[in-house]
């Protein structure tokens, strides 16, 4: 088993089937072990952009992340824009970008690159590979970190040595840390704003928990009050099928607001 193997082969053994590839020269031993190992689906997106855009999507609809391959730091370079979008938006993405063998660096070849300076600023986990053995441990902890709630971007570059080079080993799939839990005075806080009779308020709903535990109102759990905005991925559908009639605006911050 070589190391683009033991990738694909940690990958699905740690919950991610799905990969939006742009690839090239540099990719093409990741490409074959995809194409070669079952459970995996691939979509080709003709522009680095549209791929890592199909990455933020994909999380925030299926609610976990999908892999993304890259060519090199200039193809990371081109679907930076979304890859800055899906950060903004908290979407777990499993960044794959390639890179050419580990002994050509001193060459400095056309597609040589800051590739991790590129990444970090939109990437919460960074790591490059440096051999074969431990391609799969890496992959192990870069979906552990793009499932960490509320969900992140992590980039796994992958240099064309560590993929084709044999002895991969695939990495055992780590727990995801639970998720942080709102202190219970920020609740009472926001309780109180909310039946305070002002105006304006806002108050942030994670969206997962909007579908999930929408009911329609009751005499002891009347709607919204009129004027009350939320935000988040919520979609309006949801107001609408627990009986709401509220309006659903996105804002971008949590603050009382007045007009």
């Amino acid at each position: 088993m070589n190391g683009a193997e033991s990738l694909v082969q940690t990958l699905l053994g740690s919950g991610v089937d799905t990969c939006f590839s742009n690839p090239g020269t540099s990719e093409m031993h990741f490409v074959a072990a995809l194409d070669r190992i079952p459970g995996m689906r691939c979509v080709l997106g003709l522009f680095e952009g549209v791929v890592t855009g199909a990455a933020d999507g994909y999380y925030r609809m299926a609610e976990k992340p999908a892999a993304t391959l890259l060519h090199c730091g200039p193809g990371l370079a081109n679907g930076l824009a979304n890859l800055h979008n899906a950060r903004r938006a908290q979407s777990g993405v499993v960044n794959i970008v390639g890179d050419q063998a580990t002994y050509h660096r001193p060459y400095d070849a056309p597609l040589t690159a800051d590739t991790e300076g590129w990444a970090r600023p939109v990437s919460a986990w960074v790591r490059t590979a440096t051999q074969a053995a431990t391609v799969g441990s890496d992959a192990a902890v870069a979906v552990q970190a793009a499932r960490t709630s509320p969900g992140q971007i992590a980039t796994l570059i992958l240099p064309a040595d560590t993929a084709w080079t044999e002895g991969g080993e695939p990495g055992a799939a780590l727990p995801v840390p639970p998720a942080a839990k709102v202190a219970p005075s920020i609740v009472a806080q926001i309780a109180r704003v909310l039946r305070s009779g002002e105006p304006r308020c806002c108050c942030s709903v994670d969206g997962r928990c909007g579908r999930r535990r929408s009911r329609a109102p009751t005499a002891s759990r009347p709607p919204p009050a009129r004027g009350s905005w939320r935000r988040g991925p919520t979609p309006a559908w949801s107001a609408a099928a627990a009986g709401w009639r509220s309006s659903v605006c996105r804002i971008p911050s949590i603050r009382r607001c007045r007009r």
